[in-house]
């Protein structure tokens, strides 16, 4: 070859890597970036295998029609999803305990996306992103509404924005008529609370459970702050609030209510003496925070008031 030839050869390829070099990302990374609780992530543009590890993304999954490959579901399996929720979904894998999902798990099946819980996953979500794009949102903390705003951000990193606002609207519908349903001049105080052996844990105003029941006409017997949905109490500080009802969610089957039940004090509450204490599911009201456990607790606590 001559000199001039291997010159231009050479002058053609350095040519060829400039203009590729030149042509922008976008243009050869397919995906959209997703403004989430921890940043931006790129996605995919409709993520086919993902892994869920909070209950209340299984639900926002569920609601439009989209069966995960993978759910934290505590090691418990089917049992762990509330019987409205499982019937909407096919076959999932279970990665482990959502407080601690197995990474391992989670790998193997090669997920396109994985949705996180900001409280529960905030110390491995370097981690999740090793392993895939992963956005970070409000479950577990999360009041009603910031809840509802976490189902729009997975409807948009599903690449289903226009179906998931439809349910939301859909839902937000079904809750007015729900509210509609009590009467103005409803006073009661409620609340809900989670029981276990030695323990009284109050979902107050701001809790997803609180809220929810507020947005139906019920004003919660604690009225918090933002960021302080729980209270736990001791039966002195339940006489000093004396809810006029009280949801019960049990997770356990002796609770520290039954020993609290033989102090004479016990029976000051207005609440027991209006037998207006209501045992509920517990996986539905304490573990559920989407739309469609919305639609079914609303409906329960007003099944049992009225």
């Amino acid at each position: 070859m001559s000199r001039k030839k291997y010159f231009f050869k050479r002058l053609s390829i350095l040519a060829l890597i400039s203009f590729l070099v030149a042509i922008p990302l976008t243009s050869v990374q397919a995906g959209k970036v997703i403004k989430h609780e921890m940043g931006e992530t790129t996605v995919p543009d409709n993520p086919q295998r993902i892994v869920v590890l909070e209950f209340s993304f299984v639900d926002a999954l569920a609601a439009v029609g989209i069966t995960p490959v993978g759910v934290a579901d505590d090691n418990k399996g089917e049992g762990a999803l509330i019987p409205e929720i499982a019937s909407k979904l096919g076959e999932w894998t279970p990665v482990g305990a959502r407080k601690q999902p197995s990474l391992e798990v989670v790998s193997s099946l090669n997920p396109d996306l994985i949705i996180a819980d900001l409280k529960r996953h905030e110390a491995i979500v370097g981690e999740l992103n090793g392993i895939a794009p992963t956005i970070v949102l409000r479950g577990l903390q999360g009041t009603y509404e910031d809840n509802v705003a976490s189902m729009s951000v997975i409807g948009e990193a599903l690449g289903l924005s226009d179906q998931m606002e439809k349910r939301i609207a859909e839902h937000r519908s079904t809750i007015e008529a729900l509210a509609a349903k009590v009467p103005a001049s409803e006073s009661r105080t409620v609340l809900p609370a989670v029981v276990w052996a030695d323990g009284f844990n109050a979902h107050a105003s701001s809790s997803y459970t609180g809220e929810l029941l507020e947005k139906i006409g019920f004003k919660n017997a604690i009225q918090s702050a933002p960021g302080k949905p729980y209270a736990t109490m001791t039966l002195e500080n339940l006489i000093a609030i004396d809810p006029d009802v009280i949801f019960l969610m049990k997770y356990s089957d002796v609770t520290i209510v039954d020993g609290w039940k033989s102090n004479p004090l016990w029976n000051v509450l207005k609440a027991v003496k209006n037998n207006q204490i209501h045992v509920v599911r517990t996986t539905l009201w304490a573990k559920f925070r989407g739309m469609i456990a919305a639609e079914i607790i609303a409906a329960d606590a007003i099944k049992l008031l009225y």
